[in-house]
């Protein structure tokens, strides 16, 4: 894994012929944030405020250094090679703030002389905005895979974890599945908060309506963010918790998959 900050790079607006981006950082080998290896961009900019969110230091809108798409693409094609069973993947930060600046690149990357190049966005869904989706419509029609982030499966204790209700995160699933984007449901899993069977269960009821959902990634609880939030002097609302035991894992996906087999076949049952 290869990460670096962009600080000094020169956006010369004038002089790009796509939207601007606000950018905290690059990884040049990922291997975690979709198929294969990766370039990975962390935008700038995050609407919500997850307890055990370990890039706090991306939530300010107001941070990070602008940057061009050529900018990108030069990082890109200098280790293009490595990428051709990968792709670019955009995190955050939360990716649809800045929707323009993300069509722009992934229609740059679609048209890559060097062939087309698989792209993949990691996002909340929470800056969606349902009741005018035609926004989103050049980036969503550039994206071939979503790893979409769901906190948690109730409205109420996914309010409590990240200050955001879960409505328009839902409704982006609900527009991912109507496009047929592919998707891989993350879900951190954290002790005393999701790492009940139960909770598994209704995660996999509220998946199972999207028919396109093609994996799903059970991620344990981890503290290594928690140095940026002493840094940043911010308070550590999860202080105490411990790191998830990840032999658990394999458990709780299963219960997902129950979950979402049960509401299946329910959904089925009441077609007739």
């Amino acid at each position: 894994m290869a990460e670096m900050t962009l600080e000094g790079v020169d956006a010369r607006p004038e002089d790009s012929a796509y939207a601007l981006g606000r950018v905290h950082s690059i990884e040049t080998m990922g291997t975690v944030d979709g198929p294969g290896i990766r370039f990975v961009v962390f935008v700038q900019g995050c609407p919500m405020r997850c307890a055990y969110c370990h890039n706090p230091d991306t939530w300010s809108v107001n941070g990070g250094t602008m940057v061009t798409v050529e900018h990108l693409m030069d990082e890109f094609q200098s280790n293009h090679e490595f990428y051709r069973s990968g792709g670019i993947t955009v995190s955050g930060g939360e990716p649809l703030l800045q929707p323009e600046f993300l069509a722009d690149l992934f229609r740059a990357m679609h048209n890559n002389p060097d062939g087309r190049v698989h792209t993949c966005l990691d996002s909340c869904g929470y800056a969606f905005d349902p009741k005018h989706p035609e926004k989103f419509d050049a980036v969503l029609n550039e994206t071939d895979m979503v790893l979409l982030d769901i906190k948690h499966a109730d409205p109420v204790e996914h309010k409590k974890l990240t200050g955001c209700d879960p409505a328009r995160i839902l409704a982006f699933g609900d527009e991912l599945a109507h496009r047929k984007i592919k998707v891989v449901i993350r879900h951190v899993v954290v002790p005393g908060i999701t790492d009940t069977a139960e909770e598994c269960e209704k995660l996999g009821r509220l998946i199972a309506p999207w028919h396109n959902v093609v994996g799903l990634e059970m991620l344990p609880y981890h503290t290594m963010g928690v140095v940026k939030y002493e840094q940043l002097g911010i308070p550590y609302k999860l202080e105490g918790v411990p790191q998830m035991d990840t032999a658990r894992m394999p458990e709780l996906r299963n219960a997902v998959m129950a979950g979402m087999k049960k509401r299946r076949a329910e959904l089925r049952s009441a077609i007739g």
